[in-house]
């Protein structure tokens, strides 16, 4: 399956976020507060462009059953918004003046820019590190059982039983439309080094 073999040559980069500060902060509730609230505030920014790229396949699929799983992804996009939007009520974070960061930006553009100029598999190859890496850091955080701190809700959300379906829908995606192509890793593999900025742009905020 190329998803799984393309997870395996990036696991590098999982592992790397795995033991990255910011989510070793998530992991033990010792994240700095504002850290995390610049963190969900991009992932909005992030999670808006990655629903648009779910819309664009979606506008794009050879049949009506690839149409709809589309669609399905995007719902769930948008059920993690929600939860985005709690974070920001309770911390009073004001999601409408967030200014988008250059990792973020730089993430965004590329997933649009494939959504708009390539085909289904090459879309769901750049789209598919963010689903797999986080229920994987999910899985991981939860081992143990999910700890009673102020980010226990973002581990019980990516170790949930609702994440993985999804997760595994777009990996399918992968699998019966992606090519073994050098793009196709490539873009899988900027995509998984994109999470990873991700994490570092927002454990720089101080």
């Amino acid at each position: 399956m190329i998803s799984d073999e393309l997870w395996k040559e990036n696991l590098d980069l999982a592992q790397s976020c795995l033991e990255h500060p910011f989510v070793c902060g998530i992991a033990d509730g010792s994240l700095e507060r504002q850290k995390f609230a610049y963190y969900v505030g991009q992932d909005a920014f992030f999670l808006k462009s990655f629903a648009r790229a779910y819309s664009i396949a979606a506008a794009k699929a050879p049949d009506f059953s690839v149409f709809t799983t589309f669609h399905n992804l995007a719902g769930g996009v948008l059920e993690e918004l929600q939860l985005h939007q709690g974070y920001a009520r309770e911390w009073n974070v004001d999601l409408k003046v967030q200014q988008l960061g250059n990792a973020t930006r730089r993430y965004t553009d590329f997933l649009l820019a494939t959504a708009w100029s390539d085909d289904i598999g090459s879309i769901a190859a750049a789209m598919s590190p963010c689903m797999a890496l986080y229920a994987f850091l999910g899985t991981e955080l939860a081992k143990n059982g999910i700890p009673n701190h102020q980010y226990a809700d973002w581990i019980r959300t990516y170790s949930s039983s609702d994440f993985q379906p999804l997760t595994e829908q777009l990996a399918s995606l992968l699998d019966t439309h992606g090519s073994n192509t050098a793009a196709v890793a490539s873009a899988y593999r900027y995509a998984m080094s994109c999470e990873l900025e991700f994490f570092q742009a927002s454990w720089e905020v101080s």
